[in-house]
């Protein structure tokens, strides 16, 4: 069910602390597709094929599905990123910005970060 232990590790802890929030609850479409209408020369996206004219063609949008969504939170657990991870991250807190300004972002890296993240979300942070 859980893409990681550490997602487990959340749920379990987000349940210990009576917090309701739904587990890859919700997809955002942060770059929506589009069609390139230029002349585009390249190999395919996986860099397979051979490189030749790639024009008039539908690119798809990036979506992003964070791991956790409360009323008032997200939680995006992410013990080792992968290199796409970081562009994501920035354009999904973009949209949060934009259109979800009364939210508060979590990215809990370990458990004790995940600990941290539900006392913070009951508001007791500590110092």
């Amino acid at each position: 069910m859980f893409q990681s232990s550490l997602e487990k590790y959340m749920y379990i802890a987000l349940k210990k602390a009576k917090i309701k929030a739904k587990y890859e609850g919700q997809t955002y479409e942060l770059v929506p597709s589009f069609n390139f209408k230029n002349k585009c020369y390249e190999r395919q996206a996986n860099s397979k094929g051979e490189f030749r004219d790639r024009s008039d063609r539908k690119i798809l949008g990036i979506r992003y599905t964070p791991d956790f969504i409360g009323n008032d939170f997200i939680i995006e657990c992410k013990g080792r990123p992968n290199e796409s991870f970081p562009l994501r991250w920035k354009l999904f807190k973009n949209y949060v910005a934009k259109k979800m300004p009364k939210y508060s972002l979590y990215k809990p890296q370990n458990q004790k970060e995940c600990d941290e993240t539900v006392n913070l979300i009951l508001g007791r942070k500590k110092t």
